[in-house]
Parts: C-alpha cells; structure tokens; sequence
C-alpha cells in the first residue's frame, strides 16, 4: 500500500500494517474464531425470543449477499435487513439489492434521505472529508443503530473485516472497536453538527444523528465483523454468490474488477477524490490486495494501477450538475486537501476514451425519466 494511505503504519522491519495483516490472517486459528462466532449466535438467538435475532446492514453488494448467505442458510439466523440508500444506486446494484431478498425472504427496511438533501451534502462532503460521500459514510453508521435502539435488537453484523486490505489495522491491532462512533472514526469523520452550514442546518442533518450512549446501553447493542471470524476470501466468495444466486458484477470507474461497490454509481467519484488527495485509487487499492494474495506481481499491479486511477471518471458531470460546482472549483478544493507527501508532486488526470457500461446516473432517475418519456437523464441541462 502507499505510504500516502490513512492512518498506515509501519514496523521497524519498513513492513506496513496492510502486508503484516496479510501475514497474520494466514497463522489465525480459523476453526476456534468460528466457536466464537456460534457461540455470540447462540447467545443472540436464544435471547431473541420472538423478535429478530440481528440486524444485517445490506447495500446489495458482494458481502452483503454473502453475509445474508452464512447467517441465513448456513447458521439459520433470523435478521432484519436494514439499508441505507446513499439514492446513488446503478442499475445493477438495485437488481442486486432486490434479488438478495427474494433469495433469502428477509424482512427489510430501508431509509432514503431526499434527493435535494443529498446533493446539498455532496457539495459540503468535498471540503468537508475531501471526498462526495459523508451522507453514505454518516448513514451506514447511523442508521443500523437506530433501527437497533427501535426495534431493540443488540445484534448488528457487518462483513468485510477492517484489518483486511486498508492498512489502517491489522488483525492483531483491530484499532477501532465496534461502538456507536465506529463509523464517524474509520469514513465519515464528521459528526453531523460538524457539517452544519447555510445551506445544511441540524434539521437537515438529523437523520444522520446515532442513538444516545443511553440508548445503546439499555439496548446493549454491539457490532461485529463476520470477515474476523471466518477466513475472508473476496474473490471466491463473489464466484459463490455469482454462481448460487445470480449475483451481477458491472463496470466500474476507476477500477479492474467490477465487484467493489457495484450497487453505487457514483463509487468512480469517490475514488478519484482519493487519487487526487493521496496519489492512488482504487486499482492500487485492488493491485495491492492481488499482489499480497500472490496473483500480480508488484511490477504488473503498478503498471495496472496508473493506468486506471488516473482516469477522470464519467460520474464526476453528475456530481458537478447536481453540486452546482464547476470543475475547476472541484480541483481547486482537491489540490488543497493534498497529502503533505504529495504537495510537490503533480497527479495527471487523462480523459477516459470509452464509454462507461453503466450508465452513471441513479438508477431511479433513469427509472422516471423513462416512464416520463423524458430525454435521457444525461442529456438533461
């Protein structure tokens, strides 16, 4: 990983946190992780009753599907699944949503802010946390524990472990426990009175608000990641869900591999955002993982990664229609929120030649423009 990323460490080897978790995850005890998780299970079915056993927090992605596949069929858990819906979603990522609980009849509820509070927040989300997406971040974080405080269910369970490709933690030092600011310190960083402006007030931002240190402790609720208790294997496991349920994959700016945040069309954004700031984006983040796990070498993931994350992604024209930024105003507020490492360095932007396959405008627009017989959303002033 560069040395540009987040909160990365190193040891006095020059070894950092991403290559030293790789290394433990391979002597962890799987088998004893997996007794830990049967028995937090066990405990949550038997305290449950009649009421739901966890919460599951799906976006439609790869880990969801998989997470709803370990705890339904293999553990036969009882979840609600709760989403929230960052209102970005492709077209194949609401086929995937959609599809993950017809395959597995769960009960479901999702919370989408309006469309004009979203776009507001885009704006401020880029001088804000440097990136478009603190409403996802924020929402993620809150909303799970809201439904937890209301239908008072303790149990949440995420996927994707934090010590898995980051950097930011390793197995052996997790860093940031599961409570209810997990989320404000790993993506969001910003509480929502920290993003109070003219144009956002507290009233606006209250559905991002988490439940009370009070609320928590009466529900007793607590999170845990499924990716520190089983053996976490991206890759085969969205062959599985592929190949059992129809899981879909699409094209993704800014990437190689099309599984990563497939469910959102604006994923491109968010990870040219980082290019910007640090230097890398998303195929150095993906050439990373492959080269740890033996399928690239390190000269073929570099020569991969500069190919792509430097592409300007097609979605950037709808964040600036919908923030009313011109583009220049959105480099001016990127090269200021520069990495320190990086401030003399100039980080190329080429164009992208080809179309992208999936069409980035929200999926639900594209849905009402055509039962309005309107143009398409892309052409639209």
């Amino acid at each position: 990983m560069p040395e540009t990323q987040e909160g990365i460490k190193f040891d006095e080897m020059g070894i950092c946190q991403a290559c030293q978790s790789s290394e433990q995850k391979i002597h962890i005890n799987w088998v004893e992780r997996e007794i830990e998780l049967k028995a937090i299970l066990d405990n949550a079915k038997a305290k449950a009753g009649n009421n739901y056993d966890c919460i599951i927090p799906i976006s439609g992605g790869k880990d969801s599907m998989f997470q709803l596949h370990v705890l339904v069929k293999i553990y036969g858990m009882k979840p609600l699944a709760v989403t929230f819906s960052h209102n970005w979603y492709s077209e194949t990522g609401w086929y995937n949503l959609q599809n993950a609980l017809q395959e597995f009849n769960v009960d479901h509820i999702m919370f989408t802010p309006n469309r004009d509070l979203v776009n507001r927040i885009a704006q401020r989300s880029l001088s804000g946390i440097g990136d478009a997406c603190w409403h996802c971040h924020a929402g993620v974080g809150a909303f799970p524990l809201q439904a937890a405080v209301r239908f008072n269910i303790p149990l949440l369970i995420w996927g994707e472990s934090i010590a898995e490709t980051s950097g930011r933690a390793s197995y052996k030092d997790p860093v940031h426990k599961f409570d209810r600011d997990y989320f404000t310190k790993v993506s969001a960083k910003l509480r929502p009175s920290e993003m109070v402006t003219d144009q956002l007030s507290e009233r606006d931002l209250y559905p991002f608000n988490v439940p009370t240190v009070e609320e928590i402790e009466k529900v007793g609720v607590f999170g845990i990641h499924l990716g520190d208790f089983i053996f976490w294997d991206e890759e085969r496991q969205t062959e599985f869900v592929s190949q059992h349920y129809g899981w879909k994959e699409t094209e993704m700016e800014g990437a190689y591999k099309g599984y990563k945040s497939a469910e959102c069309i604006m994923a491109g954004v968010h990870d040219f955002t980082c290019y910007l700031k640090r230097g890398y984006g998303r195929s150095t983040f993906q050439a990373s993982l492959d080269v740890r796990n033996g399928l690239l070498t390190r000269e073929e993931g570099i020569a991969l990664a500069s190919k792509i994350d430097s592409e300007r992604p097609g979605a950037l024209d709808y964040y600036l229609k919908i923030t009313k930024m011109s583009e220049p105003q959105f480099y001016d507020i990127m090269k200021q929120l520069k990495h320190l490492k990086l401030i003399d360095t100039e980080v190329p932007v080429i164009d992208r030649t080809r179309p992208n396959k999936e069409i980035t405008v929200p999926f639900f627009e594209q849905l009402i423009a055509k039962h309005r017989n309107r143009k398409d959303p892309r052409e639209e002033d």
